[in-house]
This record gives structure tokens, sequence and C-alpha cells, in this order.
């Protein structure tokens, strides 16, 4: 976990989550433990790259973990902590602010 925080508890938050491909990561993780393959296929137009950044950084802050298994080909599944699976109550607000968004335009 970082340890340089903001004092903004809202900034702490964007740094967490603050980009559309975390947004997605949790989401798609939301409904359970995923393959590397499965997120980006479900996620869309993300690289293998940005994606591996991405998730590396959730890792790092405690909101994803990582499980390799000893397979050949080898299997590397990610699933939410308990840190990030908290973040779903945010994502809802966002899920339906967006739906109300949408009504309205």
């Amino acid at each position: 976990m970082e340890q340089n925080l903001p004092a903004c508890p809202v900034e702490t938050t964007l740094l967490l989550m603050g980009n559309r491909w975390k947004v997605l990561i949790i989401r798609d993780l939301l409904d359970g433990t995923k393959r590397f393959g499965e997120l980006k296929k479900s996620i869309g137009n993300i690289s293998q790259k940005v994606l591996t950044t991405n998730l590396r950084t959730m890792e790092e802050a405690g909101l994803v973990t990582r499980k390799v298994y000893a397979e050949v080909p080898p299997r590397v599944e990610y699933s939410l902590t308990s840190t990030g699976k908290s973040l779903e109550p945010i994502l809802d607000a966002m899920r339906d602010w967006g739906e109300e968004y949408k009504q309205l335009a």
C-alpha cells in the first residue's frame, strides 16, 4: 500500500481507481476470479501492456491478488481483495448515476 497518500480522501480514492481501466477491472472482478485473457476480453479495447500495468499497480495497492499456478502453459488468476471488494458501492453509485444521465441526455 502506498505510504504517501494525499490528505484528501477523495483524492486518495481517485489515486487508487482513477482511470477507466482500473474501474473496469474492478467491475469485472466483482463477478469473481478471472484469468488474464478473460479480463482482456471482457474489458474490450485494452492492450496487454496497459492491462498488465494496471493489474500490477492494483496489486501493489492491495486491491487485487494474483495467483500463479505451476502448470504448462502457466495459468494466472486475478481476484479482488477485501479492500478491492469494498469499492463495490462506489461502482454501484457510478452505474446508477450513469443510467440516470443517459436517460436525461
